[in-house]
């Protein structure tokens, strides 16, 4: 069924936990379930955490070194597209590649790729374990990057005072991002990590991307599910095609019986005016 026709919605789902609650990522009624991106701190669950009947099957293996990005894909999409996951050179970055027969979203575009990433902090330029350039590549299909990026930046987050580390580090990979371009798809202020200590504040560390093709097709960017049992809370991100506003109606000038209307208007008469109102009248 749904290889005959383009998809209409789908939810993307970015976790970063370290437990895994895939009753999250059972498909909607209306809205199919593309992806599920969990970002790890420890090695990827085992087949055991991973069962059958939820209909996800787990990313490739990673390359050498323990991983900090897996992607689980649903066996329902898995049957009607073609996907395919590749990792960067570092076990920090991933990526899946959807392919259609036919256009995805009402787009002219059957390719999508979705991108996950957690960027470690390092104690060399640019500080953070990936470079902007890397992350931010320019794709001429529908491209969605997302994960926790460990950066602060008032575009999500305006209430925050940045330190002048903070600011330098965040501004050279959102500038990268926007020389693309791509358009960030947080709501800013809406949090996505809350520290389980009483002291720090609240933060948007985990962040998603869509480069100028996808960002029409975006119907939704918010937390709406509940605590993992982590600091950071799940963001989903749902993919639509764009609404169709249809022009509003006029009238067909070709149709028009130009000399009846003119005799109708010559025979057009208003009714005459009221008398002015006395202060007798009035009273």
């Amino acid at each position: 069924m749904l290889s005959s026709r383009p998809f209409q919605s789908f939810n993307i789902t970015a976790l970063v936990a370290v437990m895994f609650f895939f009753h999250f990522f059972t498909a909607l009624p209306c809205c199919l379930t593309l992806l599920c991106l969990l970002l790890f701190r420890t090695p990827p669950p085992d087949a055991r955490f991973c069962p059958h009947s939820q209909g996800l099957f787990l990313s490739p293996p990673p390359p050498p070194g323990p991983p900090w990005v897996a992607i689980y894909v649903s066996h329902v999409l898995n049957q009607h597209l073609s996907c395919s996951t590749v990792f960067h050179d570092s076990s920090e970055m991933l990526w899946v590649d959807v392919f259609s027969p036919e256009a995805l979203f009402g787009s002219p575009h059957r390719s999508l790729r979705v991108t996950s990433v957690y960027l470690l902090r390092t104690n060399r330029p640019p500080y953070r374990s990936i470079l902007p350039e890397q992350v931010f590549s320019s794709l001429s299909y529908l491209y969605l990057f997302l994960g926790d990026f460990n950066l602060h930046h008032l575009l999500a987050d305006p209430c925050r005072s940045l330190s002048e580390r903070e600011f330098t580090i965040s501004t050279c990979y959102f500038d990268a991002a926007f020389d693309v371009p791509y358009h960030i798809l947080n709501t800013p202020g809406v949090y996505t990590r809350f520290p389980f200590d009483t002291i720090s504040r609240p933060s948007v560390l985990d962040l998603a991307f869509a480069n100028t093709s996808l960002s029409p097709l975006v119907s939704s960017s918010d937390t709406p599910l509940p605590s993992t049992g982590s600091a950071h809370v799940p963001c989903v991100i749902t993919l639509r095609p764009p609404a169709v506003m249809l022009p509003p109606p006029t009238p067909h000038w070709a149709l028009l019986d130009l000399d009846a209307v003119g005799k109708a208007l010559d025979s057009f008469t208003t009714l005459p005016c009221a008398a002015k109102p006395t202060p007798n009248s009035l009273s």
